[in-house]
């Protein structure tokens, strides 16, 4: 699934082919994808500039006159820049059309990815109950503290948690959590707040960094296929149940989270 560095990528992708543009029309040849495209968008978008894209979240947005284009990746989908015209794949499910003779194509095999608006001055349902982002000053170790606090829930659990912070996913929160030096089971409210706001920095140290990773990329998201590369050659623990630590040598291991794979060192984690 793309995470919050990948959407951010995306977002900074297809910024520069669609800022400024103005809508010609919307193609949607599958509406069914997680929740139904709303029909009201084909008669609403054409006419309308795309002022900025910004990211909430792993939600994608583009900011117009009359509201937001919210668009997700779901689980497998990407974006890609094209030339108006291109043929259509199997997976190729909506297309927004531009005055610059360019789209933006979603592909999106199972179909778990979204196409949703939301009014200018209203608050999409599903951004209502979002926590802040990690990369934010919100975000701190007094505030993360504050959310842990007598939760006997796991840790990366907690962090995981939308409505603690957004866009820690799976992969990140693994790596933050061995940089941090903190076992993923361990209770959140068990955890000192010097060692949550430990903890807070890695977070944000390892998204910043596969986001700066992420920018290599960039150039992806014109003919090509509009997925930017996890930097998986570089994880510590995440998918290496059974390899040695890199740090110890020790054999990592591997537990079951709120139905979630958590590879771990025992040695270097507690």
């Amino acid at each position: 699934m793309p995470e919050l560095p990948e959407v951010e990528t995306t977002c900074r992708g297809i910024a520069p082919h669609v800022e400024g543009q103005r809508v010609v029309a919307l193609h949607v040849r599958q509406p069914q994808l997680r929740w139904l495209v709303p029909e009201q968008l084909v008669q609403l978008l054409p006419g309308q500039v795309v002022h900025r894209v910004y990211r909430r979240a792993k939600y994608i947005l583009l900011a117009m006159e009359q509201g937001d284009l919210l668009v997700h990746l779901g689980m497998s989908g990407s974006l890609r820049v094209l030339p108006a015209g291109t043929p259509a794949l199997k997976h190729d499910h909506v297309d927004l059309e531009f005055s610059s003779g360019q789209l933006i194509r979603l592909t999106d095999p199972r179909r778990f990815g979204a196409v949703l608006w939301q009014a200018t001055d209203t608050l999409h349902p599903l951004l209502q109950q979002l926590g802040p982002e990690p990369l934010s000053e919100i975000f701190d170790a007094d505030y993360l503290a504050s959310c842990c606090k007598d939760r006997k829930q796991p840790i990366k659990q907690r962090i995981m948690d939308s409505h603690v912070v957004v866009g820690v996913g799976n992969i990140y929160a693994s790596e933050a959590l061995f940089a941090a030096g903190i076992d993923p089971r361990r209770a959140a409210g068990r955890i000192s707040e010097e060692r949550l706001g430990k903890l807070v920095l890695e977070i944000k140290k390892v998204l910043s960094y596969a986001i700066e990773r992420g920018g290599t990329t960039l150039r992806d998201f014109v003919g090509g296929d509009g997925k930017p590369g996890y930097f998986q050659q570089e994880l510590y623990v995440y998918g290496r149940k059974g390899s040695p630590c890199r740090r110890c040598g020790s054999i990592l291991k591997e537990v079951r989270l709120g139905q979630r794979s958590s590879v771990f060192c025992a040695e270097c984690q507690r």
